[in-house]
């Protein structure tokens, strides 16, 4: 699948400050100005060398934080060093300016700062700190999305995607698994984002909710009727089961051997194309998987390991093959 789209194009620094003034506990130092300027990138900026005179590189449309290093800079600096340092600093058009730790701060900040119509926070989490938790939250915003047709379905906490074909019974297959006591995500339109280091995360969708459409039945609310148990919010996509009509000319996987993968928004994930018919527990079958994808993510592949059984039976003969044990006691 190709790159999706990000979640956001730029957010509002009022967004920035409405939304994490109690989780990094922001507090406003200037007049409120600049809410409406956009924050268009979620990588963070320190302005040290930009103090220091040096703006040829200047990444001014970034969220610029303001640490113990550019503090004792500028405390080290005149009165009218500091007043020059700062006002070409703000004389760029900057979103916001983050001021960390709980250690006094030159006057001529705010001063400026409001000169230029630029909103200056304050934290007392140290720089590290806010750098984490702030660059976490831009990570989120800026993620790139796609929307998946199909249900997402958190089983033995791997969090299985089932897809196929419209009519085929995703929605059927996902409600039978919240009977069993998996928690769904999303049904119907899937909201997927790649967070840093590669995880595909799928959220609920804002519009559906937890609500699920079963043919002849109509509409159903899952959390109204399963509980706090039965939903959660989000969780990392593994594997996607796509649903396919049984087709007596196909010829379908019978070791396992070769693992399918697909793509969403450029990352790998484990393929299961599992053919249907009527009688078949399709609810069991996607149990199983779930827990084959937790043994494979503790090193231990059933069909490799019945592969490795066999060659051995072969080259040694029954006498010496003994049982497999089994991977957990």
């Amino acid at each position: 699948m190709s790159e999706g789209k990000p979640q956001h194009e730029f957010i509002t620094v009022e967004a920035l400050f409405t939304e994490n003034k109690k989780r990094l506990k922001l507090s406003l130092l200037t007049k409120k100005v600049g809410f409406d300027r956009k924050i268009t990138e979620k990588e963070i900026h320190r302005p040290g060398l930009a103090l220091a005179g040096f703006t040829d590189l200047f990444t001014f449309h970034r969220v610029q934080v303001c640490g113990n290093t550019e503090n004792q800079y500028l405390k080290n600096l005149t009165k009218q060093q500091r007043v020059e340092s700062l006002k070409r600093v703000f004389h760029f058009e900057i979103p916001c300016f983050i001021v960390t730790s709980e250690e006094e701060i030159p006057p001529e900040i705010v001063e400026q700062a409001d000169a230029g119509h630029v909103s200056v926070f304050r934290t007392p989490f140290a720089t590290t700190k806010l750098v984490q938790l702030l660059g976490e939250y831009l990570d989120e915003k800026f993620a790139p999305q796609v929307f998946l047709h199909g249900s997402m379905v958190d089983v033995y906490g791997i969090g299985v995607l089932i897809g196929g074909r419209s009519g085929i019974g995703k929605s059927e297959v996902a409600l039978d698994l919240i009977a069993r006591g998996h928690q769904m995500i999303a049904d119907d339109i899937v909201t997927v984002s790649r967070r840093a280091g590669g995880a595909l995360i799928a959220q609920v969708n804002d519009q559906l909710r937890y609500n699920m459409e079963i043919r002849g039945l109509g509409i159903i609310d899952i959390q109204s009727m399963f509980g706090i148990r039965g939903i959660r919010k989000q969780k990392r996509l593994e594997v996607q089961v796509e649903l396919v009509d049984w087709d007596s000319t196909e010829k379908y996987e019978r070791l396992g051997l070769k693992e399918m993968t697909c793509k969403i928004l450029d990352e790998a994930i484990t393929l299961v194309r599992l053919p249907i018919y009527p009688g078949k527990n399709i609810s069991m079958i996607v149990e199983v998987i779930a827990l084959n994808q937790r043994l494979k993510s503790f090193g231990y592949h059933a069909a490799i390991e019945f592969e490795k059984q066999m060659n051995r039976r072969m080259t040694h003969g029954k006498s010496e093959i003994k049982p497999l044990e089994p991977f957990f006691e």
